[in-house]
């Protein structure tokens, strides 16, 4: 099972404000063991949403937006993808997690769409052609 694990933003991290060099090492750490372990297969740090874009869709129409964003506890600051058995394995291993942030912090766990989650939608029953 992929999941992509989501570490939500937070003031500090919308701000810019850089991690101290004891949590770089903690989490590199941490990082080392997911890529022994088999488990981590890519993740990254992202930058401010000041420095993002959103791009609006309706029809045929494409609205950019400029960061920042609002609603800092919606935001993503950083990403995992991982491969593991199932959500509970997963739960385990960012349970093992150093906090990501300087203060409180959220994670979340998604698990990805794999071809066969596809397969109903794409039968002749599902009025779609195969």
């Amino acid at each position: 099972m992929r999941v992509m694990v989501l570490i939500k933003a937070t003031e500090d991290s919308e701000a810019g404000v850089m991690p101290s060099m004891e949590l770089i090492q903690a989490m590199g750490a941490y990082n080392q063991e997911l890529i022994d372990a088999g488990i981590m297969r890519d993740g990254d740090g992202l930058k401010p949403t000041s420095q993002g874009k959103r791009v609006a869709f309706d029809g045929d129409s494409r609205t950019v937006i400029d960061g920042p964003f609002d609603a800092t506890s919606e935001l993503v600051a950083g990403f995992w993808l991982w491969q593991v058995r199932d959500m509970d394995e997963a739960v385990e291993w960012i349970k093992r997690c150093p906090n990501p942030m300087l203060g409180p912090s959220e994670v979340e766990i998604r698990p990805l769409y794999e071809p066969a989650d596809f397969i109903e939608s794409m039968t002749p029953e599902s009025g779609e052609s195969a």
